[in-house]
């Protein structure tokens, strides 16, 4: 498998909703590949790609899994990613690193709220898809219903290239509308024939109409097209290659994964129209030693070495596992490359070929490729590797903002080291999982994207590190920012006997809005020395993330330290330090701080007469109704904006206006003000708390 030419490697994942049948397809595909005996069913525990104990209990997926398989002499690093909207950070993060994606749509649900979601992420990263509609054996499934859907809701200009025989209970076979040959099936064999006359004109139509719109893209296909001369099957498959790696079209297959249907044609797809490493072509990053300059890579083992750390996963047996992709060059176990995010040295002990939890040990990996490190100690997810001497610096990778926190201690004081340790490497792990300690309170405080997020990790705690903890509600993770620019100017000076501390900064605050926590040095003359900057910069990260207001931590502030002055005996890092820290605390009511709240993207299926009484639930939480459209007959979807902090119980309270037949989805939207009055309240709330502790 290592000496496949990088034409025919393909990195793609399966994403899709929660409960679309990612999963089960994943191991179908393992299946029939040969990478498995046996298949692993979601429902029973025993799917390979949900190894960890928690996937398995839920029978969600929680974590990207990677594994590489075969099929028809081309390699495949197939991602499975998780479908919750608690673990985006694992969508985004692969999409940082696929090729191509498989998007599952379930026939039933159609386009759902984390399709929309994934679907847009795949689009801020130009990541190429085919899409696979999924348990076309399921009552109510549609599979023209759900094309009409990805178009009108996604603007996928999806096109049918098969066409399914039967649907719902009678779904038994799919026509292929480039073959135009039909695939039966009788539990894993497949058998191919003509296609049912009854179904042959249906057929012809579209596939004239799939030839019709691929010419739109393909001169030679249009010259055809509209000359009536034959056209043949190479002929449309380079045209629908050319059209999904341009992003133009979204070809549309279907089946039913969990009985076995639609699965070896869905692989035959993936190797034909999903695009190599070559095809994505160069990859750009800045210079490390100097940002400014553009560099370019092509994807071949003869460039630079040119990597991603994309993420990190703990294992018992063989420690931490980091996962990389290589974009150029070819990377061997037992050597040293250069981390340029870190500007750091590091050694590759092991490399290894990941199947799911199991692991095979190979010498290199080239360009394209996508395998798991051992032994490195400095790299964490979203860090470039490279060349000591042909350094690069990759755009690195976004997370989303932390939406609930949770106060977290363990059941024996003795065990908080330990605890802090199991937090670190989760959070390590796991880059939208943060963890803070509270100075005012002693506590320690967890944040993440929702509370089965929370729930997970204190799941996680308990069962991989053995250790019994304690858990707080969940409570809405406020944060603070600034409204207006000031100035400062703070000396601080302490003389005990003996040497003092001194230490001036003359600084300005400034809004920064949608850019997030920045660090600007203007200092010139050598007022303040180089080696004490850094200690100023760590004493406004300090105060960043505990906060001035109301004890959260701050966002989108920039810090812009301008002046200052030292003495050449009494001047250390910690006089810098502390001189920051007061001046932060002196300065921040001149800036109108003010609390934001998380607002969070709402979608409620309702049944038409509960409609009414759901919006102005949604209302009386503060929330507004944006859009509503039909989504099947006699339900509405209802779409809108609502502050997390009024959401807590709604599920219950859904379930009490419907009659239990309404669902709803949430995500997180962006930060926004808070009401004056609650901002108040949670300020005086906050610091009765701090007076009766004092």
């Amino acid at each position: 498998m290592d000496n496949i030419e990088i034409q025919k490697i393909r990195n793609i994942g399966i994403v899709a909703h929660i409960d679309a049948g990612k999963t089960t397809t994943s191991e179908r595909i393992l299946f029939f590949t040969g990478m498995t005996h046996k298949i692993g069913e979601v429902h029973n525990g025993q799917a390979v790609m949900d190894f960890m104990k928690q996937e398995q209990e839920r029978g969600i997926t929680i974590t990207s899994a990677a594994i590489t398989t075969e099929w028809k002499d081309h390699q495949i690093n197939l991602i499975d990613t998780p479908g919750h909207i608690d673990f985006t950070v694992e969508v985004e993060r692969s999409l940082r690193v696929l090729d191509g994606i498989v998007m599952v749509f379930c026939a039933v649900g159609g386009v759902e709220p984390q399709s929309e979601t994934v679907w847009h992420q795949a689009d801020n990263y130009k990541v190429p898809r085919i899409a696979f509609i999924n348990k076309m054996d399921r009552a109510g499934a549609d599979y023209f219903q759900t094309i009409n859907m990805m178009n009108e809701m996604l603007g996928a200009n999806a096109v049918a290239f098969q066409l399914p025989i039967g649907d719902e209970a009678d779904f038994n076979g799919i026509i292929d509308l480039i073959t135009m040959k039909a695939y039966s099936y009788r539990e894993l064999d497949m058998f191919e024939s003509e296609i049912p006359s009854n179904l042959l004109p249906k057929a012809q139509k579209l596939r004239e109409q799939m030839i019709e719109k691929l010419a739109d893209f393909d001169e030679n296909l249009m010259e055809k097209f509209i000359n009536g001369i034959a056209i043949s099957e190479p002929d449309i498959r380079n045209a629908a290659r050319y059209a999904v790696l341009n992003l133009c079209v979204t070809p549309v297959f279907c089946g039913s994964a969990f009985k076995n249907k639609g699965i070896r044609l869905l692989l035959d797809a993936i190797v034909d129209y999903l695009p190599s490493p070559v095809d994505r072509g160069i990859i750009t990053g800045r210079d490390a030693n100097n940002p400014e300059v553009i560099i370019s890579r092509k994807p071949h083992i003869s460039e630079p070495l040119t990597a991603l750390a994309f993420k990190i996963t703990n294992d018992a047996y063989v420690g931490q596992q980091t996962f990389v992709r290589v974009y150029s060059g070819e990377l061997h176990s037992g050597s040293y490359i250069f981390n340029s995010t870190k500007q750091k040295r590091e050694r590759v002990g092991r490399i290894l070929r990941i199947r799911a939890d199991e692991r095979t040990e190979i010498t290199s990996l080239k360009a394209g490729d996508i395998g798991a490190l051992i032994g490195m100690k400095l790299t964490t997810t979203g860090d470039t590797l490279c060349n000591e001497n042909d350094t690069i610096l990759l755009e690195n990778i976004r997370y989303p903002e932390t939406v609930l926190d949770m106060k977290i201690e363990p059941l024996a004081i003795k065990e908080r080291d330990r605890l802090g340790i199991a937090l670190s490497r989760l959070a390590l792990e796991d880059p939208s999982f943060k963890v803070r300690f509270a100075d005012e309170t002693e506590e320690t405080i967890i944040s993440g994207m929702g509370e089965l997020h929370l729930e997970i990790i204190a799941d996680r705690l308990k069962n991989e590190h053995k250790l019994d903890v304690n858990v707080g509600k969940p409570a809405v993770a406020f944060r603070e920012t600034i409204t207006r620019e000031a100035e400062h100017t703070y000396r601080y000076k302490k003389q005990t006997g003996g040497k003092g501390q001194f230490a001036q900064i003359a600084f300005r605050l400034e809004p920064n809005p949608g850019k997030g926590i920045e660090f600007v040095d203007r200092v010139k003359g050598g007022n303040i020395p180089r080696e004490f900057i850094p200690a100023v910069e760590k004493g406004f990260r300090e105060i960043v993330e505990k906060g001035l207001l109301a004890g959260y931590p701050m966002v989108d502030i920039k810090f812009v330290l301008f002046d200052g002055a030292y003495h050449p005996v009494d001047s250390s890092e910690m006089a810098f330090r502390m001189c920051t820290i007061l001046g932060m605390k002196e300065i921040i009511n001149k800036t109108a701080p003010q609390l934001l709240e998380p607002i969070m993207k709402i979608e409620i299926n309702t049944p038409d007469e509960y409609m009414g009484d759901a919006i102005g639930d949604i209302n009386r939480r503060r929330g507004k109704i944006e859009n509503m459209r039909r989504h099947r007959k006699g339900s509405q979807k209802l779409n809108g904006t609502v502050p997390l902090m009024e959401m807590f119980g709604y599920a219950s309270a859904l379930r009490t206006i419907s009659s239990g037949r309404a669902a709803f989805s949430m995500e997180f939207l962006h930060y926004t003000p808070l009401p004056k009055s609650i901002e108040e309240s949670i300020i005086e709330e906050r610091r009765k708390k701090k007076a009766e502790r004092d």
